[in-house]
């Protein structure tokens, strides 16, 4: 298939690289992003769907207090952040995909992945890492999604963006932060665990800027569909059949389990309930200082400090595989496009024409590679710096400090 890949300056890649997340929301968001960002109180619209056992948003506190820390954090109200995610996770990032009757739908190894990535919106502070904004809606993942004829990627929908009745999705103006994306291989989107092929963020800009993105999450038959990238596409990516699942309500919490032709998941229809609290939070203060290492590094008590440096070591080798591996094949499928072009030239002017532009544009996707190595060496170097002092200090595990349960400002 015919592509176009469009090279940018070396310069926006070194920009979007050093532009750091801030610690209020909406800072790191790029500029024209006012409808991703929070703009007044946090509401998602009540949808027609109605699944497991009622709960309240008091069931969803105490379900995720074992997992994480809430954090009173304005303008959401509490947010929660997970605890101990290894290095450098990223929501929807430990896991597959399957294709069911809701469209694609994400399958989470983690043992809390049934609330966090089926409800509410994930955003990204500088401070305290990834936390959750709970929300009341169930959908198969709350995400949108990019691809071409090598990379698929998606990235979960940051706080502010609607949906429900009534909303047209599709035509929402709103822009997804450059490292909320995960992209891997086409070829591995069927995978039993997608999390080795995840790409280092700082591939992000090359591979967004020659993707197309696919905003189709909508309503049919009062069900939440995310039908994200055709299964066709997948199905010629991947070299195998894409199996259609059916999505049954499971009795219990717990991680989601596929029997035959069906996927189990708990989803419980919550209610807002403005009088809910946490039983324990932090506030923001709290939150940065006790939570900032989860970002790269975290111990766990459970495991030898010196097997976690080597994990993280481990993963950082991969990351630099990975780079080189998809770089090198940006660059084939570029002279693949050459020689097909030239073949297609009438004279000897329009082949020397085209191999005149390929080697504009290779020489230019070559100096933007040599940027993202440097990048991902500076930022392996700080990791491993940062993980060092974290593995040099004793593990802190003491429960967070409980707040006087007064509901969180707002603003109006």
């Amino acid at each position: 298939m015919k592509r176009v890949l469009w090279i940018i300056p070396l310069v926006l890649v070194i920009a979007a690289s050093c532009a750091g997340y801030g610690s209020s929301p909406g800072v790191g968001y790029p500029p024209g992003a006012g409808s991703a960002v929070y703009q007044g109180d946090q509401q998602y619209p009540s949808g027609p769907q109605r699944y497991g056992q009622d709960e309240d948003m008091s069931y969803v506190y105490d379900r995720l207090s074992p997992y994480g820390d809430w954090v009173n954090y304005s303008p959401y109200g509490y947010v929660w952040v997970p605890r101990h995610m290894g290095y450098r996770w990223r929501p929807y990032s430990e896991g597959h995909w399957v294709w069911t009757d809701y469209g694609w739908t994400w399958i989470a190894d983690e043992e809390w992945g049934d609330i966090p990535f089926h409800y509410g919106r994930w955003g990204m502070d500088n401070d305290i890492g990834w936390y959750w904004v709970p929300g009341a809606d169930w959908g198969p993942a709350w995400v949108t999604w990019r691809s071409n004829d090598q990379y698929m990627g998606w990235a979960p929908l940051p706080p502010g963006v609607q949906f429900g009745a009534g909303i047209n999705f599709s035509s929402q103006a709103f822009d997804i932060p450059l490292t909320f994306w995960i992209f891997i291989q086409g070829s591995h989107f069927q995978d039993r665990d997608v999390n080795p092929y995840v790409l280092p963020y700082e591939r992000n800009t090359t591979i967004v800027n020659y993707t197309t993105i696919h905003n189709n999450i909508y309503i049919q038959n009062n069900r939440i569909i995310n039908e994200g990238i055709p299964p066709d596409q997948v199905r010629r990516m991947t070299g195998r059949d894409v199996p259609k699942y059916a999505v049954q309500n499971a009795p219990q919490p717990g991680r989601t389990r596929i029997v035959g032709q069906e996927v189990q998941i708990f989803r419980p229809a919550i209610r807002q309930n403005e009088a809910a609290r946490p039983k324990a939070y932090l506030n923001k203060d709290q939150a940065r200082q006790e939570l900032a290492p989860a970002k790269v590094f975290e111990p766990r008590p459970q495991q030898p400090v010196k097997e976690q440096v080597s994990a993280v070591r481990k993963r950082q080798a991969e990351e630099k595989a990975l780079v080189d591996k998809t770089q090198a094949q940006e660059l084939k499928n570029m002279q693949n496009q050459r020689a097909a072009e030239q073949a297609q030239a009438r004279d000897a002017a329009s082949k020397a024409k085209v191999q005149q532009e390929y080697q504009a544009k290779q020489a230019e996707l070559q100096k933007q590679h040599q940027a993202e190595k440097q990048q991902l060496t500076q930022r392996h170097n700080q990791d491993t710096s940062q993980v060092k002092k974290a593995a040099a200090q004793p593990t802190k595990n003491k429960p967070p400090k409980k707040e006087k349960p007064t509901p969180p400002a707002k603003k109006k």
